[in-house]
């Protein structure tokens, strides 16, 4: 789906932006010439992260410590942005957990802090800064190709993925006349720390990457610039979104649960 193409300007708001996809977008924005707002609870990383920016592309990258697996923390997240005067002009709802294994052996609290950060996190920022955007601006949410199908052994973070997937085309096409662009990028396996921090390293997913953070880090970005909605950083995943969608959901079900389960 292609909407119209729009000015992607102002500084970024990244969340997540500490290591993996989140700490390649910002890099791409700053690339790009956008000022960033790098947001995670890791001090350290994001300090670095932010020098390295600054050093390598000359724009300003301004880290907030904040530990987003809170109930309040898109309200904190969005009075310490206006407290500070920074204009955001691109949010993006980068950050996400997963968690592994059977559902019925799965662990609450992490089931809580899945949702927390996957679904209800996003939707609150994307309501808080859209209120900021009268005038323009741009949402860029990660999704993922998990969120096309259900995906056993990881039941919770495939659904909380096919909310993002549903929730950022909606609102996107709400958006369609207004002068704000939305748009999900919706990679495969990345390599990142996200298997090894969702205890996936048994399992035939775990162990399979289909892209870099770099990779789909520049892919998102020329998507939100050229007016897409959704973006698919790779051939061989938009071909298996492509038989994702032709066959028969028992079948999407049954391989998704060979893939996941334990090798």
């Amino acid at each position: 789906m292609v909407r119209r193409p729009m000015t992607v300007a102002g500084p970024a708001l990244i969340t997540g932006a500490s290591a993996g996809i989140g700490a390649a977008l910002a890099r791409e924005f700053a690339a790009n010439g956008h000022d960033v707002v790098l947001v995670a609870r890791r001090e350290d990383r994001l300090q670095s992260l932010a020098t390295e920016i600054e050093r390598a592309h000359g724009v300003t990258a301004t880290p907030i410590t904040m530990d987003l697996d809170d109930p309040r923390a898109a309200i904190a997240l969005h009075e310490t942005v206006t407290d500070r005067g920074l204009e955001i002009g691109v949010l993006v709802n980068n950050v996400g957990v997963g968690t592994y294994g059977p559902f019925a052996d799965s662990d609450l609290d992490a089931e809580r802090t899945q949702l927390r950060l996957n679904v209800v996190l996003p939707v609150e920022l994307t309501r808080l800064f859209l209120d900021e955007f009268e005038d323009g601006g741009a949402v860029l949410s990660v999704g993922s190709m998990a969120g096309f199908q259900p995906g056993p052994f990881l039941p919770g973070y495939y659904a909380s993925k096919a909310y993002v997937n549903s929730f950022t085309q909606a609102v996107a096409e709400e958006l369609r006349d207004d002068p704000v662009d939305v748009t999900v990028v919706c990679p495969g396996p990345v390599a990142t720390e996200f298997q090894e921090r969702a205890g996936m390293g048994d399992s035939t997913v775990g162990s399979l990457t289909t892209n870099s953070p770099e990779a789909v880090a520049e892919a998102a970005y020329e998507g939100l610039v050229a007016g897409e909605t959704v973006v698919i950083p790779s051939r061989l995943m938009r071909a298996v979104d492509l038989l994702g969608r032709i066959a028969p959901r028992s079948a999407t079900r049954r391989i998704a649960r060979l893939v996941n389960e334990g090798r």
